[in-house]
């Protein structure tokens, strides 16, 4: 373990602003404690959140780095006291509770997992943040069973890639949205059985054909604000709906009704600020019941395809291309 702190480059901003304000330098990271890893980054994951961060809209939690970056894959190298399933030298993905665009991060022990074989580095990085949020929602809270119909709003971002891959791979019929002819494609040949342009006025009922006028058993959502009524028509009976990000707003006016009528249950989630035990908690489970798929099928069918890998220095313009919305699946961050 380094007896004195490592000194490295890191992505910083001083204040909050558009994606120019982000600069490289040098910053100082500290040993780990006794339940902590030290990883060397590799590769760093961009995700919405950082977005937020940036804009000064999602501060990180007490004690978290205010550097930006929630995921990475690296090596080990260095292990607290406490550490004893991981070693130096370790190849790993994690989730970090932030300081992942820097050269090197801490996260705790339970936060890892190792890099499946075939899948590469800049692939790695671009699991765990949407790996987390996706198992922790539409399998442990959401219970999404074989057989059952799934819907993911966003479908060709970094969550919704993922959740498609997922959905599929543990049986249920997925439909996506999403606001392009391109990336309603890119979300068929993912595997979703379903997609469909979210500006329609015709998703209601494209959706409740799709689904034999049944309508949908889970849905995951990142848009909030005028969709919580058009989800709620959406779901089946006895549906579940997973309300994830806020892109159309923080506020809506619910028809509670139609929540009692269907026995709707209505839950939400972020991932940044919950305990280090809830966290390792979904890793165990990921660890359980999904890394052993990657030994049976192709990694393609399971790690959301990467849009763009950028030099670490050039963090804003993965930032620029985030904001726009013209990218699908992931973007990735070149470290070491």
């Amino acid at each position: 373990m380094p007896a004195t702190p490592i000194r490295c480059q890191s992505i910083h901003f001083d204040k909050a602003g558009e994606a120019d304000v982000l600069y490289l330098a040098d910053t100082e990271v500290a040993a780990p404690m006794d339940e902590q890893v030290m990883i060397k980054v590799h590769y760093a994951g961009v995700n919405g959140p950082d977005i937020a961060q940036r804009r000064g809209i999602y501060p990180p939690p007490p004690g978290a780095s205010a550097i930006l970056g929630l995921e990475v894959s690296g090596e080990v190298v260095a292990c607290g006291d406490a550490v004893n399933q991981w070693q130096v030298g370790d190849k790993v993905c994690a989730l970090v509770p932030g300081g992942g665009y820097s050269e090197y991060v801490l996260t705790h022990a339970s936060h890892c997992l190792a890099i499946p074989s075939g899948v590469s580095m800049a692939q790695a990085a671009a699991i765990p943040e949407t790996f987390f949020t996706v198992w922790s929602n539409v399998f442990m809270r959401g219970q999404l069973c074989r057989g059952e119909r799934f819907l993911v709003h966003g479908g060709s971002g970094g969550i919704g890639s993922t959740a498609i891959l997922l959905a599929k791979q543990f049986g249920a019929t997925v439909i996506a949205t999403a606001s392009t002819a391109a990336k309603l494609d890119y979300c068929r040949k993912l595997g979703a059985d379903f997609s469909y342009s979210y500006q329609s006025d015709e998703l209601l009922a494209q959706v409740h054909s799709a689904t034999e006028e049944r309508g949908v058993d889970l849905i995951l959502d990142m848009a909030g604000g005028d969709f919580v009524n058009l989800n709620l028509k959406m779901l089946a009976s006895d549906g579940r709906l997973a309300s994830i990000a806020l892109q159309r707003g923080a506020k809506a006016q619910v028809d509670i009704f139609r929540i009692m009528a269907k026995r709707i249950t209505w839950f939400g989630s972020t991932l940044r600020p919950q305990s280090d035990a809830a966290k390792a908690q979904i890793a165990a489970e990921l660890s359980a019941h999904v890394w052993p798929l990657f030994a049976q099928v192709p990694q393609a069918a399971l790690v959301p395809p990467i849009e763009k890998i950028y030099p670490l220095a050039e963090a804003a313009l993965a930032h620029q291309l985030m904001e726009s919305r013209q990218h699908k699946g992931k973007l990735v961050l070149k470290v070491n």
